[in-house]
């Protein structure tokens, strides 16, 4: 294919067997326990059968590899699958205690397995203060891209509160990334769906349109506007929408209800550290780019979730055939901006 490709939100699949290695809870190591596999490490999503309602490809290392070597993908940053559950974990012990494990086990079985797996780490945030201090173990000794912030929790405050400015400002001081990825759809609006089309269409954009509200309105961008974040899974139509709304809401009422901000939402998109992925299909994606600019759009392949492997490898053409978007637009999205995102510094 005429263009390089990076995929900025892969997916690794946990298997809590392995990451039992590397886990204990109030000092009590837990491999070997034989509770292993009785009841699952992460909980459920939202208690969707999603194994039914879903396709799920291999998604171990070896077949990670096997897959970026058939389609010449140059890198791939992983995120959980599982995992996007973590924001639901209750006890905050167990939360400092998976984030570690999960960590240290994505390192050694992913990372390490090849050079072109790279990750994002769980961070225990019930705990900001834990949180930051396992963001900077993660970085400075895992050699890992940043974190991911999942979309939904059981937190009671979205991510624009300033109890999690320990983590911010941490992930500015490393210079790293901060990504937000959804999945769980409980306590969205949309509880009483009784088809798992209709909870997957929202489930994903919700949480992050949430987040994204928070953030903005709080003022997280404005305090801490070297981080650069990304929004993941939700596609990028959304993105105009959504600012444009913003604006309309800044200009009427942000003097009083967001005194920190120190110009229009849409302004911290088009000039600041704000990324989001597109799905390679979408109509929205030179519009998108034309209003926030065309350095801000990632290609993100979601593997091995939802479909069987041989539809993953075709992607990357999808977009690159298509001539309603520019040639610089799609050698941007499918490479240049996450390689700056994530600095990898891939030629």
């Amino acid at each position: 294919m005429a263009y390089r490709v990076i995929d900025s939100d892969g997916h690794c699949v946990e298997r809590d067997s392995e990451i039992a290695e590397y886990a204990e809870y109030q000092g009590v190591p837990l491999k070997g326990s034989s509770g292993i596999g009785a009841m699952p490490f992460f909980p459920s999503l939202d208690g969707w059968f999603r194994v039914a309602s879903d396709k799920l490809t291999a998604g171990d290392p070896e077949t990670w590899i096997r897959f970026l070597d058939e389609t010449g993908i140059k890198a791939t940053v992983l995120h959980p699958t599982s995992g996007l559950a973590f924001g639901l974990v209750q006890d905050p012990h167990w939360s400092e205690s998976l984030a570690r494990a999960y960590n240290d086990w994505l390192s050694k079985r992913y990372m390490k397995a090849d050079h072109r797996l790279k990750a994002v780490a769980l961070l225990p945030l019930q705990r900001p203060d834990k949180a930051a201090d396992e963001l900077r173990r993660a970085v400075e000794e895992l050699g890992m891209c940043g974190a991911v912030l999942p979309a939904a929790t059981v937190l009671g405050k979205s991510y624009g509160h300033k109890d999690f400015h320990p983590i911010f400002k941490e992930a500015q001081r490393l210079e790293c990334v901060i990504t937000l990825h959804g999945a769980p759809s409980k306590g969205m609006g949309f509880d009483h769906f009784d088809k798992f089309i209709q909870v997957h269409t929202l489930e994903h954009p919700f949480a992050i349109m949430i987040q994204f509200t928070s953030l903005m309105f709080e003022g997280v961008f404005e305090l801490f506007p070297d981080v650069r974040f990304a929004f993941f899974e939700a596609g990028i139509g959304w993105v105009p929408y959504m600012l444009d709304r913003m604006d309309e809401e800044y200009e009427k009422r942000g003097r009083r209800w967001a005194p920190v901000l120190t110009k229009d939402p849409s302004c911290y998109v088009k000039t600041g550290n704000i990324y989001f992925s597109a799905e390679v299909e979408e109509g929205t994606i030179e519009y998108a780019a034309s209003m926030i600019g065309d350095d801000k759009i990632m290609f993100a392949s979601d593997f091995p979730h939802e479909r069987d492997y041989d539809e993953f490898k075709k992607d990357p053409g999808v977009l690159a055939e298509r001539d309603d978007v520019s040639d610089t637009l799609k050698r941007k999205v499918l490479f240049d901006n996450a390689n700056n995102f994530y600095r990898l510094e891939l030629q």
